[in-house]
């Protein structure tokens, strides 16, 4: 082999980074994980204008907060509502990411819980955690209006402190969830629709697009 042919050294300098990448970052995520993650986030969604009584955007019928406060049904309270729901959400989206990322790593002969995947895990975790607790503490001190605010702001955070150790289209949507849920801590009355759009329309957006620009790639 002729080391000294510019051809050969370009493709061993990129099998060496290709390497690199592997064992730095977790490459496994699969677009389709964030596909059936906005899905889910719709059906949530949907959940909760159906227990509401209520539909997006009506906003002659007051605050979907307000509205929410004086509401019981199914034998709820919006408190018990608000956290059944976003644990069947959180739930079935997990479920599924699990699922397609671990389809996803096998075709490519990789572990899914590796060091790269502990690590993203691990930052994301902390921002993740944290939004949790705050969250709950807004239920706590009946503050429901900051609540689908600061959810995408959190999980903004947490995507954009994650995708330092997975693919860096994350930290783009990372970026749009914390905006949009910036916009909706100044205009609350459109918290929900904006964590529609951030948790659903978003989510099948980019997962979408990651699923043709990487899952589907001949790498």
């Amino acid at each position: 082999m002729n080391t000294n042919d510019p051809q050969q050294q370009l493709a061993h300098l990129a099998e060496m980074r290709a390497l690199m990448e592997r064992s730095t970052r977790f490459l496994s995520l699969s677009g389709l994980s964030g596909v059936w993650a906005g899905f889910c986030a719709l059906a949530g969604a949907a959940g909760m204008y159906i227990w509401l009584g209520m539909l997006p955007f009506s906003g002659d019928e007051g605050y979907y907060y307000d509205k929410a406060i004086r509401t019981i049904n199914w034998g709820l309270g919006y408190k018990s509502a608000v956290i059944l729901l976003a644990f069947l959400v959180l739930s079935a989206a997990l479920s599924g990411g699990l699922y397609f990322t671990s389809r996803k790593a096998r075709k490519q002969g990789l572990r899914v819980w590796d060091a790269s995947s502990r690590r993203m895990l691990w930052a994301m975790a902390i921002p993740l955690v944290t939004g949790g607790i705050f969250c709950l503490a807004l239920l706590y001190w009946n503050l429901p209006a900051l609540v689908a605010p600061a959810t995408l702001v959190f999980y903004g955070l947490a995507l954009a402190n994650g995708a330092k150790f997975t693919l860096r289209d994350v930290e783009m949507l990372g970026l749009a969830e914390i905006a949009l849920g910036l916009l909706g801590i100044f205009y609350p009355g459109y918290g929900l629709e904006l964590w529609i759009t951030g948790f659903g329309l978003l989510h099948i957006l980019y997962g979408a697009r990651m699923y043709l620009k990487y899952d589907r790639s001949p790498a």
